[in-house]
């Protein structure tokens, strides 16, 4: 490669009582709490047969799958867009879409998503996406560190062009580059805005378009972004294998589900609550927020309690544990969970460790030492996190996100497997008016209602305005044996 690409990727990459009245501290052992940079959790799966039998038996209607009512992968294009394909066949004069994404793993496939699709109106031929280094994630593992890219480029072969470089006949060209997109960006702003500038200079680069394109693209388009989103953006083939061992040693005995956490410091900054592990805790992450100001995510004027009150705050392991309970779990459940270190490390978990025994995350199912090498790669242990959560009998995040967003269309897209999404609101109203003397099985009962609609049976994404098709792929992108659009389901 010449100077001036070898030079462009760094530029590319680089530019009281608590308030919400759930203080947990008397919950927890006064001894032996050590915050480690994982929790790492004695690893044996080896169930006793009543142990099983109670997984089997209590466990049968927490492990039962929503009815998917016929809905299967359904990635049928129209005729007018396979006609397109066949008249590019010249690349459009070769014209270059560079792209640089940014955020964690699952932010960074949503934008390749959208970027095929701007290569898709544009013509244009795409460059393997540049992963920027995030500040708050600092990994610096590129595209083809994570992803597999001799599936991509076939995957989309009929659909993009892809390729690894700029050839040399575009090396020393000047690039349009493009750094800030409106919001709701539509198939007609992108062929009016940017093919001007592709026919001019034969490259444009785009930045910081996370979340830009509208959610409402024409229904070819849709089918490709669950194409990219499902097919095209497959791991390494290690990755792969990795994540699929650590499902299987979950699966021995019996089921299991995945619980994406949620816990960690930077969770707790962000969504402007409070963990509830005490004064010194909540005053450590309230003088975290007042000194960067700007990663709180949205609604400034809010206070943590208002936030709780809402259920705009992540459940804690007191409240997830309760949850799970009500819903038909019994300590017998194998539970692996997702993401980084909570904030307080093994104190945060105390209460759903004691009450499901048989939790484990990623360092406590692998081998000594087989994931030293990618400890600071947090992409990679992302991914890890999504095959192992993509492969279980339940799936319940406990704050949405990202992941927990591509997770669910991912589960929806194959089959519409379990995934529970909590009643945030409704929960947090439950747990703070409920007393002592309730009966346990009447709020088991408040709580299998209130989430009866909430357990991953089909939704269709056309009723509600904003909705990805990554996260509700039906209609879009699955179709039932009769391909009737489904207008009596469930929002």
């Amino acid at each position: 490669l010449s100077v001036f690409y070898i030079g462009l990727i760094p530029i590319l990459r680089c530019n009281s009582e608590h308030p919400q009245n759930r203080n947990v501290q008397g919950m927890f052992h006064d001894s032996g709490l050590v915050e480690s940079s994982y929790v790492n959790v004695s690893y044996n799966v080896q169930f006793s047969k009543q142990q099983q039998l109670v997984n089997v038996s209590y466990n049968e209607e927490f492990w039962k799958q929503p009815n998917d009512l016929g809905y299967r992968p359904c990635l049928e294009f129209s005729n007018d867009y396979k006609r397109i394909v066949l008249n590019s066949s010249n690349a459009r004069r070769r014209r270059f879409l560079m792209v640089v994404v940014s955020g964690g793993l699952n932010q960074q496939k949503n934008q390749i998503a959208d970027a095929v699709v701007i290569a898709r109106i544009l013509e244009a031929i795409l460059v393997v996406p540049v992963l920027h280094v995030d500040p708050v994630w600092g990994d610096e593992s590129e595209f083809s560190d994570i992803f597999d890219i001799g599936h991509f480029k076939d995957t989309l072969k009929d659909d993009v062009r892809v390729v690894s470089t700029l050839p040399a006949s575009h090396l020393r060209r000047r690039p349009m580059s493009i750094s800030i997109l409106p919001s709701e960006v539509d198939e007609g702003w992108i062929k009016n805005h940017l093919v001007g500038s592709l026919n001019k200079y034969g490259i444009v680069i785009l930045r910081a378009f996370d979340s830009k394109i509208t959610k409402d693209l024409n229904s070819d388009l849709q089918k490709l972004r669950c194409k990219v989103a499902f097919h095209a953006l497959k791991f390494r083939t290690w990755i792969e294998e990795l994540g699929e061992k650590l499902a299987k040693k979950m699966s021995q005995g019996g089921p299991y589900m995945a619980l994406h956490l949620r816990l960690e410091k930077d969770v707790w900054v962000r969504t402007g609550c409070l963990p509830g592990l005490g004064k010194k805790a909540d005053r450590a992450i309230e003088s975290e927020r007042t000194l960067h100001p700007e990663l709180l995510k949205s609604r400034t004027h809010i206070t943590a309690r208002d936030r709780y009150l809402a259920g705009l705050c992540p459940l804690n392991a007191i409240e997830i544990t309760r949850l799970l309970q009500g819903l038909g779990a019994s300590n017998a459940t194998k539970i692996y969970w997702a993401g980084g270190n909570p904030y307080e490390g093994e104190k945060a978990l105390q209460p759903l460790q004691s009450n499901f025994p048989f939790l484990y995350n990623k360092w406590a199912l692998a081998n000594e030492g087989e994931l030293v090498h990618i400890k600071h790669k947090s992409s990679i242990l992302a991914a890890i996190d999504y095959l192992v959560c993509l492969k279980s009998q339940v799936f319940m995040a406990n704050h949405g996100g990202n992941m927990a967003r591509s997770i669910q269309g991912h589960r929806a897209y194959l089959g519409h497997k379990k995934h529970i999404t909590p009643n945030k609101k409704q929960l947090v109203h439950l747990f703070m008016n409920k007393n002592k003397s309730q009966d346990q099985r009447k709020l088991d009962q408040m709580i299998k209602k209130m989430h009866a609609r909430s357990l991953g049976s089909p939704m269709v994404r056309t009723k509600k305005s904003g909705r990805d098709v990554i996260a509700f792929p039906v209609p879009e992108c699955m179709c039932t044996t009769t391909r009737e659009d489904l207008h009596t389901s469930s929002t």
